[in-house]
């Protein structure tokens, strides 16, 4: 029998149901394998930039633990950067709420900056003492060899710190302009903890022009 042409209608559900199987693929990746995370503070200078957008994966840390060097993504909750700032109010509409929602979990619209995870570099792994002097940082008393920071990085003094298992000590590269592990916490050393990572990120993909593995 010769092909039947194409009616609107038949267009129409074909289409939908493209659409359906793109956002079904979309959420499935975005649950199990890989995230897209806003860069929320300037702490990670020069290479991830205000506003970038990054990909996380999910499943780095499956199969191994975090190394030195990962950019790791952590839920807020660690007096960060955003620490004591005023709640946001919510002035959208009640009605188009779901659609808002919708769009911060899919990542496409941007969460008020007080519910933004952080992005840090993993410089002291569990059972490791980690010591900030001349200048540097000093893991079990050898400097720390940084070559993701550009020439004349000022790294502040912190005296030696154990970091107990199950914690990282993570910093950004901006160190003179970086609440981390150094002053998580009401300006003390604080460490996140290996289960509270979400994913490391791997990729800039946004801006474009700026794209590029990390």
């Amino acid at each position: 029998m010769p092909a039947q042409p194409a009616t609107a209608k038949r267009v129409l559900v074909e289409v939908v149901a493209i659409i359906l199987l793109a956002f079904a693929m979309v959420v499935v990746a975005r649950l199990v394998a890989v995230d897209v995370r806003v860069i929320p503070s300037g702490s990670m200078l020069p290479q991830l930039q205000l506003n970038d957008r990054v990909l996380v994966s999910r499943l780095s840390y499956v199969y191994r633990e975090p190394n030195r060097g990962d950019i790791v993504v952590f839920p807020p909750g660690y007096g960060t950067e955003e620490d004591g700032r005023p709640a946001v109010e919510d002035d959208v509409s009640f009605f188009l709420r779901p659609l808002r929602d919708i769009g911060r979990w899919l990542h496409l619209v941007d969460p008020p900056q007080q519910e933004q995870d952080f992005i840090k570099r993993v410089i002291g792994l569990p059972g490791e003492t980690v010591e900030g002097r001349d200048g540097a940082v000093f893991v079990n008393g050898r400097r720390l060899v940084e070559p993701y920071l550009p020439p004349g990085v000022f790294t502040s003094d912190f005296d030696p710190v154990a970091i107990p298992q199950g914690g990282l000590w993570v910093m950004g590269d901006n160190r003179e302009n970086s609440k981390d592990s150094r002053f998580l916490c009401n300006s003390r050393p604080t460490f996140i903890q290996e289960r509270e990572v979400i994913g490391r990120a791997f990729v800039r993909v946004w801006p474009v022009t700026r794209w590029g593995r990390m």
